[in-house]
């Protein structure tokens, strides 16, 4: 469903308020997607877990992806003068910022008339939900900050192969093409301790593209990440609690930021997971989850 929420049109998926035994409102989990993915990256037995564990799920497209509203009319940068700029150390201009996009995710809360949600993101994601948690502190129930980064200077980049297949283009327009490409991404990033069913990434990645191929948007979300060059001093706000996990394995986002993010945020919890990339397949979904209730439990205790 669209919603309006920052001023802005949002593609929504709730699972619905629903109510415990005891007659008390669901607690919410709000799920904030990375990098150019849609609300529909969101493995469906990761939702289905956790409305089945009593959680109320929201997802919703990120701005400029998906089925939410785009900004062409901003323009698409040049990636290269802006990575010149980024190792210069020169401010860096962006179409928007992580800021205003946490500001949409707390739009999502305000068009729902949600009061609090444990917020959880995903890549760039998880910069998102740390703004979320530092704009809005007592909107928030708890924080997991999953396969994500502090977005601090001199942190481990990724690995080469892995960016090169990231910057590429699409051998021609055609939606194959895309799927191809985007196919490539996901083996070049995914977690070798559990490997993805090809038939099964292929089903998701066609799905996701035939509902929206925007590469433009892309380029804008990339720029916005780079440009957040201050969310890591000031991640010692953040003062809910905070779970972060990372991959060991993960190739675009290394583990070190991971571990850069808990060290930054008071409290924080980082749990390591072995064999664990940079995506979403079943063996890490089950641990997520074994991960994520006992934390989102444990916040609702407090």
């Amino acid at each position: 469903m669209k919603i309006r929420a920052n001023k802005i049109d949002i593609e929504v998926e709730d699972s619905g308020p629903g109510m415990n035994a005891d007659g008390t409102a669901r607690p919410v989990v709000l799920l904030i997607m990375g990098l150019g993915m849609q609300l529909i990256a969101w493995p469906p037995e990761m939702v289905r877990s956790l409305v089945d564990a009593g959680f109320r799920v929201v997802r919703f497209d990120n701005r400029d992806v998906g089925l939410s509203q785009h900004f062409d009319p901003l323009g698409a940068p040049n990636l290269l003068w802006v990575g010149l700029k980024h190792r210069l150390g020169c401010r860096i201009q962006a179409p928007y910022s992580l800021q205003q996009m946490a500001a949409d995710a707390l739009g999502v809360l305000d068009a729902l008339q949600i009061d609090k949600a444990h917020i959880v993101g995903v890549s760039m994601g998880g910069m998102i939900a740390q703004r979320l948690a530092l704009l809005a502190p007592a909107r928030v129930l708890s924080l997991a900050s999953i396969m994500s980064s502090s977005g601090a200077r001199g942190l481990p980049a990724a690995r080469p192969e892995v960016t090169r297949v990231l910057l590429s283009r699409p051998a021609d327009k055609s939606l194959q093409a895309a799927v191809e490409h985007t196919l490539g991404l996901f083996r070049a990033i995914g977690s070798p301790g559990f490997p993805m069913n090809d038939a099964v990434l292929r089903e998701r990645v066609t799905a996701a593209t035939e509902r929206s191929f925007h590469p433009q948007g892309i380029v804008r979300q990339m720029v916005a990440i780079v440009a957040d060059s201050t969310r890591a001093g000031a991640l010692a706000g953040v003062a809910v609690p905070t779970l972060v996990v990372h991959g060991k394995a993960d190739p675009l986002v290394p583990f070190a930021c991971g571990e850069d993010t808990a060290r930054r945020i008071p409290g924080a919890r980082l749990a390591a997971i072995e064999g664990m990339g940079h995506d979403l397949p079943p063996g890490v979904v089950e641990r997520l989850l074994e991960l994520l209730i006992p934390h989102f439990d444990a916040a609702r205790a407090r």
